[in-house]
């Protein structure tokens, strides 16, 4: 399984490579995380060509059951977060290592 990474390594990778403060990078980044995630909660669909799509998936009410107890039980309709990366960034994460 490949490497985790936080918003810190983030911050510190963006620091190195532009010479701007990690704390001024960490405003940009909230920034950013915040600005996406208000535009997403409004309906709106965030673009970055290359690198992807942020959007809601709506989600319709249905019926499941109780795993532990086999009753039926009513879901509600609920909003759900979506990402689609764009075809740069598959292409990225599909390039093969060279030896």
């Amino acid at each position: 399984m490949a490497e985790r990474k936080s918003k810190a390594d983030v911050v510190s990778e963006v620091a190195s490579i532009t010479g701007l403060t990690k704390v001024s990078i960490g405003e940009v980044v909230d920034a950013f995380l915040e600005t996406v995630q208000t535009w997403v909660a409004s309906g709106s669909e965030v673009v970055f060509i290359g690198f992807g799509t942020f959007g809601v998936s709506e989600r319709a009410a249905r019926t499941g059951r109780n795993p532990q107890t086999g009753a039926t039980i009513k879901i509600a309709a609920a909003n759900s977060p979506k990402f689609k990366p764009g075809k740069a960034f598959k292409d990225k994460v599909n390039t093969k290592k060279k030896k």
